[in-house]
């Protein structure tokens, strides 16, 4: 196929809906729940909302986990085999650690685009309760040698070599392997880059808890969230939280400088979760009598040097990458932000947000309304379970253009560890 003929068979994305479980704090109420039992029951509300029971209904199902046990190595498949979508749809995983959710949906309806399926859901779940726990290295190493033995003896030889300190299992970090410092600690120096304020921070903590639950009360999370292990609600969610009550918190970031100002109540809790996102061609929502929410019109990722580049200015924090995959994308779909009536940027810290806004206008893309911004509240508010958050977003997004009489367009950015950022356009005509 020409590259003529390839741009003519491109056709619109359609997002026609989402389902997740209320998202949980770790060692919540989703203490003894795996990724697969919560992707499951995800999948389970989008496929009763809009009966996908029968052979064919969807064409695929792309999800992923960032914290993933050895028995999670098929999970997208085996989400499938265990929900109520027919045992006969094809799945597979795809990780790109916090941007795991946007980048499924990348991935499903770049199939869609080309006419390859008519159909797919796209999601991601993780939990931070159930961690994988590695066996220490050291034992793993005498293990592998016992094993490799080729006589009783070599065996024995290699175990006597176990030691008390070999039984002290790898519990994981949340730190990056190439600096050894958390995220929280690179989102610190990002902060002090950029020159961001402690009340600042708290202000946009303080009004993603009050939008987020004000949607709540006015019933938009009714087709977007299915109750899960007593949950209705968002266990995060704050809804008396105010900037008086944050200033209130100590520090937690950032404690070896001058005025630290990121604390637990302006960052991510540790969360469990998992959300969907139901993809399509036009004719397929048509022939089912389905009006889809919005379009998946473009989406653009890029990634930092957050080891050895321009970090100390703020360029290359790492989580600064959306700030070169928006400009890019824009420039691309002839596009300003101005152009934008809703804007989704993924809260993993209120510091990490308004830097990206602060790398935005000084590349020239102007100022965002924050009346337009994250207006039913994001990742403070909700929680953020890695690889669940882009699918919430692109759901959240959808139903929120959804909602407009008018034609809309909606901006979403995601940062995720590594130094990497994915970000999309979905539009409503």
């Amino acid at each position: 196929m020409s590259p003529r003929q390839l741009s003519q068979s491109v056709r619109r994305v359609a997002v026609v809906g989402g389902a997740r479980i209320p998202f949980a704090r770790s060692d919540g109420p989703y203490a003894t729940a795996s990724n697969q039992q919560m992707l499951t029951a995800a999948l389970d509300g989008l496929v009763e909302r809009y009966g996908l029971q029968e052979p064919g209904a969807v064409g695929e199902f792309v999800a992923g986990a960032v914290l993933k046990h050895s028995r999670d190595f098929n999970l997208a498949r085996e989400t499938v085999l265990g929900s109520a979508l027919h045992p006969r749809t094809p799945a597979y995983d795809i990780q790109q650690a916090c941007g795991t959710g946007l980048q499924a949906v990348i991935a499903a309806a770049n199939k869609i685009a080309l006419g390859q399926t008519e159909s797919a859901v796209a999601g991601g779940a993780d939990t931070a309760s159930d961690a994988p726990l590695g066996v220490n290295d050291s034992l793993r190493r005498i293990l592998l040698e016992a094993r490799r033995a080729t006589s009783a003896g070599a065996r024995l030889k290699a175990l006597a070599k176990v030691r008390p300190g070999h039984l002290v299992p790898d519990i994981p970090r949340n730190a990056e392997p190439r600096t050894g410092l958390s995220m929280g600690e690179h989102a610190a120096v990002t902060a002090r880059a950029w020159g961001i304020p402690r009340e600042a921070q708290d202000e946009l903590a303080a009004t993603s808890h009050r939008r987020l639950a004000a949607a709540y009360e006015r019933g938009f999370f009714q087709d977007l969230v299915v109750p899960f292990r007593g949950l209705a609600r968002d266990q995060n969610l704050r809804p008396g939280s105010t900037v008086e009550k944050l200033a209130t918190l100590k520090p937690v970031f950032g404690l070896g400088h001058p005025e630290p100002t990121m604390t637990a109540g302006n960052s991510t809790p540790l969360t469990d979760g998992a959300a969907t996102v139901l993809l399509a061609s036009e004719d397929w929502a048509r022939e089912r009598g389905l009006e889809p929410l919005a379009y998946l019109t473009a989406y653009e990722t890029a990634a930092v040097d957050f080891v050895d580049g321009d970090v100390a200015d703020g360029e290359d924090g790492l989580l600064m990458a959306p700030a070169y995959a928006v400009p890019r994308m824009l420039e691309r779909a002839g596009l300003g932000l101005d152009d934008f009536d809703l804007v989704e940027i993924h809260e993993a810290f209120a510091s990490q947000v308004l830097a990206t806004l602060a790398a935005w206008e000084k590349r020239g893309l102007g100022t965002v309304d924050r009346a337009r911004l994250n207006v039913a509240g994001s990742s403070l508010a909700t929680g953020h379970p890695f690889a669940a958050t882009g699918a919430r977003i692109v759901a959240t997004l959808a139903a929120l253009l959804a909602e407009r009489d008018a034609p809309a367009r909606g901006l979403i950015s995601v940062c995720a560890a590594g130094g990497q950022g994915v970000t999309a356009i979905l539009e409503r005509a």
